[in-house]
């Protein structure tokens, strides 16, 4: 790839070669009359490579990736670079202003690819994406953290029965990569329908900035760089491999009450191991939570009350051999 590169057209915009240029995607007017633009940073390589995406916020309220996308951004210099990324922070901006996963009118855009120009506000603002932002990109990196009191564990979803999307998805670099199918009206289905491939990272939680996963989330990004030859250097390979996982499960609330939960992510638990308990407001019930598989705790709960079925633990399942058993968290507990 020592040849120079052509100058590339993005959303009407000509970037030259060795160049960045912000653009601003109409997605429609406010009720005040006022422009409501979708923000997006085009950096040129001055050598042929790949094309990718970087997207954040299409659920308004997560704010990690917005922050990773800055971060990343700060590092790159198109005069180094070959291909082209186009980075785009906050895809849902409604939400994002409003501290919400959903658009105003209550829609989830991430369920409304690959949209219609005639559609709702999330169908329109989803095939403006597609049209303008996915088409013709060969790799999507899309950034999302965990729902409302929800946490997760830096981790990969990809379809790992793709060769070379599990080689990206390795490359990267997370703590653990999960194979995931394809959840209709996503961003990933839509884009894959596509021929694009698409690496999720999660990490963290709604309405908070985590600094290891923005840390994470940046290296992984620019290690996934350097694997298709965008870039030279950058972080090196994690010391051990990702943790894969195929299956994963919910464990659930058996009754309602207050939680407390004695695991945190990224600890490997044991069949039949406690790892929380469901008392009443007065302590006279109480019901312990025990795990019916081992595995990696890869998202949890942060709500202290929960009702009958509510989803409290994420485990993901393992090879044996891969992950060292961690000792059971020294935190201030009641033993029933």
């Amino acid at each position: 790839m020592g040849e120079a590169t052509a100058p590339v057209r993005v959303a009407g915009e000509v970037i030259p070669p060795g160049q960045r240029c912000r653009i601003e995607l109409p997605t429609g007017v406010l009720a005040t009359g006022q422009p409501l633009p979708l923000p997006m940073e085009v950096l040129h390589g001055v050598r042929p490579g790949p094309r990718i995406w970087i997207s954040a916020a299409i659920h308004g309220d997560e704010l990690n990736g917005v922050e990773i996308i800055r971060k990343l951004l700060s590092e790159l210099n198109p005069q180094r670079l070959a291909g082209t990324i186009l980075a785009v922070p906050i895809v849902n901006v409604q939400g994002f202003l409003l501290e919400s996963r959903y658009l105003p009118d209550r829609r989830d855009l991430n369920r409304s690819f690959p949209g219609s120009p005639r559609g709702s506000m999330a169908s329109r603002l989803a095939h403006l994406f597609m049209h303008e932002v996915v088409r013709g990109c060969h790799l999507g990196i899309d950034l999302h953290t965990g729902a409302d009191q929800r946490t997760n564990l830096p981790q990969i979803r990809a379809d790992l029965s793709d060769p070379e999307t599990g080689r990206l998805a390795r490359a990267f670099g997370a703590p653990i990569v999960l194979h995931a199918t394809l959840r209709d009206g996503s961003l990933r289905a839509a884009a894959t329908a596509r021929g694009t491939r698409v690496l999720v990272f999660e990490g963290g939680e709604a309405r908070r900035f985590d600094r290891s996963v923005i840390e994470a989330g940046v290296s992984g990004i620019l290690r996934v760089l350097r694997e298709l030859g965008m870039r030279a250097g950058g972080p090196a390979p994690r010391e051990t491999p990702s943790l894969e996982s195929r299956s994963t499960s919910w464990i659930r609330a058996g009754r309602g009450g207050l939680l407390r939960l004695e695991v945190e992510p990224g600890d490997r638990v044991e069949k039949g191991r406690r790892v929380g308990v469901i008392r009443d407001a007065f302590g006279d019930k109480s019901l312990q939570i025990r795990t019916n598989r081992a595995g990696v705790v890869v998202g949890l709960t942060r709500s202290p009350t929960v009702n009958r079925g509510d989803a409290l633990i994420h485990l993901a399942s393992v090879e044996e051999g891969t992950v060292r058993p961690a000792a059971p968290p020294d935190r201030d507990r009641d033993m029933d």
